[in-house]
């Protein structure tokens, strides 16, 4: 909609509007299942100079929910310095009545995203939705309409392992509350809950101090599950805090969970900090200064890994735990990972252990059976159909393959629930929920001003979320399109129910171009048209079937 006031577009979710970067109008219709979540934006800007302000309401039904917030602009160093979209902030509702108000700028769009969320009792059918805008006298400035249609279907619970891993000391660090005080707690779980609504099922769980990220003989803040207690060369163990954490992200639609690596980063060269009361003391028995197979912390793991696998199973828990030895080890390692991997293996032989590993010859020597390759390096592993295969990227993943940086197009990080569905991944594993520390944890940082862990990866890649004043998270707009992706697997195996996996495969390839780990896409009307053509074959195959 043009005036000679207004420029107002309605575009889709997956469209990035940043102030000098002209919208697209949504080239795609707004659908989504039963208990699913789909998005639509509002991008607005004045035609002259000056300045005015936006009093914003919604007009719908209430069986679809609605959620308004405002896109705002993070600031990147690197490698691409700006200001990118990504912060999603809640409107403060006024007296008046309004959702909030937004300040509108000379020729700069600001953007609203709108959520549309449904549950599994919605009745189907098309939901009309205005966006209003009103200015201080109450007076119509422009309105946006568009429709959702709901599909009487409801999306399945997914059953791709996803985890990003989830740093509780960081948030402990940004709100200055000590480690497992209430206040901390508190923190905890509201960002735990925003994981688990976003698709994350499964979470790093820390019964030692993350052996991850940390400079050598360096040290992050101290957070350990499981209080020990050294009495004359015996280990006692107290599992209270761990079953309150196991409660907890249980009670947040938490399912899975993975024990904190077991070993140093990067070869398990070295023990993990272990802090354990020796003589009515904390003391830091294990840690840079223990070698990761030395007898002592051998002993050390043979009563602890016991009583920890007795516990798991008390909580009901233990056939949903993977563990960790050392985190993406070279072929310089392996001797040493083997060594590690023995002890543990041995004492946990009923556990899965996984690893994020992408040297396919360090595969190939047996030593890791459960990889978990970047990917970029996933090729030998698919072509060699390497069972319960996950992947991963992070910040070395710069190519053509999918990733999430803010300087990326946001279909570079959906099309990642395509590319589990057409290989058949079991898991995603991404190192960075809320990591809110410079690299190797030298110090903590603002992700407000610092989004690249103080110029050492690129901007987006440590945290999907920002630790809002309140103690709850912030959402990314990064974080919504990778909710995406995971509802897009959810559909498309609904789908396969529905017909088989080949005719599910042949829309992708037709709508997607034959996509493969590294080409595919990178505009996004075809992600956009994916989705929707699936949800309109479920919508007509479900028709006088009583399957869902």
């Amino acid at each position: 909609m043009m005036s000679d006031k207004y420029e107002v577009i309605l575009a889709s979710a997956q469209q990035k509007i940043a102030p000098d970067w002209q919208p697209q109008e949504n080239p795609v219709p707004v659908s989504l299942l039963r208990g699913d979540t789909t998005a639509f934006q509002v991008a607005m800007r004045l035609t002259n100079w000056g300045y005015e302000w936006a009093n914003i309401k919604i007009e719908a039904d209430e069986a679809v929910k609605i959620v308004v917030r405002q896109v705002r602009l993070s600031p990147a160093n690197w490698p691409k310095p700006g200001m990118y979209p990504d912060r999603l902030s809640e409107l403060v509702a006024t007296e008046e009545g309004y959702l909030g108000k937004i300040k509108l700028v000379p020729r700069q769009f600001r953007s609203l995203w709108i959520d549309v969320e449904t549950d599994e009792q919605v009745a189907g059918g098309v939901y009309p939705i205005k966006v209003i805008a009103e200015d201080e006298a109450g007076e119509e400035m422009f309105t946006v309409e568009t429709e959702a249609e709901v599909i009487p279907v409801i999306l399945p619970a997914g059953d791709v392992y996803h985890t990003e891993w989830f740093h509780a000391d960081c948030l402990a660090d940004y709100y200055k509350v000590p480690v497992f005080s209430e206040t901390h707690w508190e923190i905890v779980e509201n960002f735990v809950k925003c994981a688990a609504k976003r698709g994350m099922n499964t979470l790093l769980t820390p019964i030692f101090t993350y052996p991850l990220d940390t400079a050598v003989g360096g040290s992050r803040t101290t957070i350990q599950l499981v209080k020990i207690r050294l009495e004359q060369g015996v280990y006692e163990f107290d599992f209270s805090l761990l079953e309150r954490w196991v409660k907890m992200c249980r009670q947040c639609g938490i399912t899975n969970f993975e024990m904190s690596h077991l070993y140093s980063q990067w070869g398990a060269k070295y023990a993990p900090k272990v802090i354990v009361e020796v003589d009515g003391n904390e003391t830091e028995l294990f840690g840079w200064h223990t070698a990761g197979t030395s007898s002592e912390y051998q002993a050390f793991l043979q009563q602890f890994l016991p009583a920890l696998d007795e516990q798991l199973r008390q909580l009901g828990i233990s056939e949903n735990t993977f563990f960790h030895i050392s985190d993406e080890p070279s072929m310089r390692d392996l001797e040493q990972y083997k060594k590690a991997r023995k002890i543990v293996e041995e004492l946990l032989p009923d556990y899965p252990i996984i690893d994020a590993l992408t040297d396919f010859e360090f595969y190939q020597t047996g030593a890791c059976n459960r990889p978990i390759p970047a990917n970029n390096h996933i090729e030998p592993f698919l072509e060699n159909d390497v069972p319960n295969l996950w992947t991963y990227y992070c910040v070395a993943q710069r190519g053509p393959e999918s990733n999430r940086f803010f300087h990326y197009s946001s279909s570079r990080a959906r099309i990642i629930g395509a590319q589990i569905y057409k290989y058949n991944l079991a898991g995603f594993l991404h190192w960075g929920f809320n990591f809110y520390n410079s690299q190797y944890s030298v110090k903590p940082i603002n992700p407000y001003e610092i989004t690249d862990a103080d110029e050492a990866f690129d901007a987006g890649d440590p945290f999907l979320v920002y630790p809002s004043p309140n103690g709850q998270p912030e959402e990314s707009y990064r974080l919504l399109m990778m909710d995406m992706a995971f509802k897009d697997i959810r559909a498309l195996k609904l789908l396969e129910k529905m017909t088989d996996r080949k005719t599910v495969l042949e829309l992708i390839d037709k709508l997607l171009e034959k996509p493969t780990m590294t080409d595919y896409p990178h505009s996004d009307e075809p992600l956009l048209r994916l989705r929707y053509e699936v949800n309109h074959q479920i919508s007509v195959l479900s028709k006088g079937r009583d399957c869902l």
